[in-house]
């Protein structure tokens, strides 16, 4: 397979995102899902064609800083934070000596207590399995306490949303965190100065291409692995070909559901301007 020059390499990183490694996928998620001995395929084949992997936070410190990325730079973040995490990707990751992000609902922990919110979809983590993730390597972000879509949320909410993991997080793992994923990808210009504000750094959303220098921080691309996506698609992905056909589909979906979305919002403001005067 043909790979990208060094300067395309240099400057543009593929950002991979993954939710469940699980033959048992719960059904809402099972498309999203990536089965165990895909994702060892996956990992190997990274790790055979000389990528590097860099956390998503690393990557975000080294755009900050002006400072060269390594040699064919790769980024493997994933959303939820499902237990499958430990116990199928992290053996993998290990075995390779890749790192990664995982993005963390804290409402949907597994033993989030008084503090549970939402519905998990599946078996998730717990407290004491993201401080094992973080000695392996793993870096620990931000995804909402409870999963909502935070373009769609009123102001005193989407503090929340937005707040609390931030501080459940960062008293539990004793240090900052400053990276967040928007649920389903979705934010919005109120969301990400929000999230500004509130003291993260970066922010990633979906978007399925490939980041860039110029990438907007707070609207860092990535690319959807999921349960249908085979070695040869996986392959161009990394390698960044085919990006434009490959996620065409998708991207036509998002568009359509990003106007929907904006109607939406756009009704609810004027309902709440009714509601002021």
């Amino acid at each position: 397979m043909k790979r990208p020059d060094d300067d395309s390499a240099g400057n543009t990183i593929p950002i991979l995102m993954y939710h469940s490694v699980s033959d048992t996928a719960a059904a809402s998620i099972r498309g999203l899902s990536v089965r165990p001995k895909a994702f060892a395929e996956q990992v190997a084949y990274l790790a055979n064609n000389g990528f590097t992997g860099l956390t998503f936070g690393e990557l975000c410190r080294l755009r900050r800083s002006g400072e060269p990325l390594p040699q064919r730079p790769v980024v493997l973040t994933f959303d939820d934070g499902y237990a499958d995490l430990v116990e199928e990707a992290l053996p993998v990751l290990t075995s390779h000596g890749f790192p990664a992000t995982v993005f963390i609902t804290t409402g949907w922990l597994d033993d989030a207590g008084q503090r549970a919110a939402g519905t998990p979809p599946d078996r998730m983590l717990t407290w004491r399995q993201l401080a094992v993730l973080e000695q392996a390597g793993v870096e620990i972000g931000a995804h909402s306490h409870s999963h909502p879509q935070l373009d769609q949320i009123p102001v005193k909410q989407l503090r929340a949303e937005l707040a609390d993991p931030k501080s459940l997080l960062e008293d539990r793992l004793g240090h900052t965190v400053a990276t967040l994923a928007y649920p389903y990808g979705y934010s919005s210009r109120r969301v990400r100065e929000m999230s500004l504000e509130l003291g993260y750094r970066n922010g990633a959303g979906v978007a399925n291409g490939i980041a860039s220098p110029g990438s907007d921080p707070f609207r860092v691309p990535r690319l959807t692995v999921r349960l249908s996506t085979p070695i040869n698609r996986f392959a161009e992905t990394v390698n960044q070909q085919r990006i434009g056909v490959n996620y065409a589909p998708t991207r036509a979906l998002t568009a359509g559901y990003a106007v929907v979305r904006r109607s939406r919002s756009a009704l609810r403001a004027m309902r709440d301007s009714t509601h002021r005067s």
